[in-house]
């Protein structure tokens, strides 16, 4: 996924509003070396530290790691994949928002890199979109896309149920500690185009698919398929289900995919 730099942090305002209550689960303690996985732009980063953390932020994406360092130049960024990143020296904990529904490749060789990456004992805590994230909103977009003769376009994400994802954390060597599902229906306060403006920000490889002649007038019927159970009187709601959990590596045993080699380089 290639985020403008100027839409991540901006758009819909999400992950900057919502990253606070996750800190407090996480419960940084001074000095603890953590890893904020999909930084972004930093943000989320640059609050870990300000709570006496000292943070590694790492994301897939050039643009975003240059756009932190300049945010935040007196912090560390590394540019890695998700799926096969490395850190040389353990790390006590690893804290993702809303990032890892993105890394939808392997979610398990994700896993299995959070895991290496931590110390015995070393926390994992993280919030995604769960299973029904944005139904109403994918529905309106694959329906538009098939009135107007489109292949079904490919989605980008992974929306797991809670008794998968944790399954999967437990097969990788973690405890489950706590798990939250939720709804959270969100104002789309920076998107008033609704949803065809999610569209243009979250699914934009799929829209770049599109005949640039037939993109308004597709953009336009999903705002029509999308509004009865979305568009309110004060404005766009997206329809946000949220998977929130925070996990322990269990002490002891070897990392299930080999151990760490050398880190990335800061940039």
């Amino acid at each position: 996924m290639n985020w403008s730099v100027a839409t991540y942090d901006s758009a819909f305002g999400y992950v900057s509003a919502h990253g606070a209550p996750l800190i407090d689960l996480l419960d940084p303690q001074p000095g603890e070396r953590v890893i904020d996985l999909g930084c972004g732009a930093g943000l989320l980063t640059a609050e870990l530290n300000a709570r006496g953390a000292d943070p590694l932020g790492i994301d897939g994406n050039p643009l975003l790691i240059a756009q932190a360092t300049v945010n935040f130049p007196e912090l560390s960024f590394a540019l890695g994949d998700a799926h096969d990143f490395t850190v040389s020296d353990p790390y006590d904990a690893v804290i993702s928002m809303s990032a890892l529904h993105w890394m939808a490749r392997d979610p398990d060789a994700v896993i299995a890199q959070v895991y290496s990456a931590l110390r015995p004992g070393g926390r994992f805590v993280a919030e995604m979109g769960g299973a029904g994230n944005c139904a109403e909103l994918i529905a309106a977009m694959q329906t538009a896309w098939r009135e107007f003769g489109l292949t079904e376009p490919e989605l980008p994400w992974y929306f797991p149920t809670p008794a998968g994802y944790a399954a999967r954390l437990e097969e990788a060597g973690f405890t489950v500690r706590i798990l939250e599902y939720f709804d959270r229906p969100t104002r789309m306060t920076e998107g008033p185009g609704g949803a065809a403006d999610w569209v243009r920000v979250f699914a934009a490889e799929p829209l770049r698919e599109v005949p640039a002649e037939l993109a308004p007038a597709l953009l336009a019927r999903v705002n029509d398929l999308a509004a009865p159970a979305l568009r309110r009187e004060s404005g766009w709601v997206a329809d946000y289900v949220r998977l929130r959990f925070a996990a322990v590596r269990k002490a002891g045993g070897a990392p299930p995919q080999g151990g760490p080699v050398p880190a990335l380089g800061p940039l």
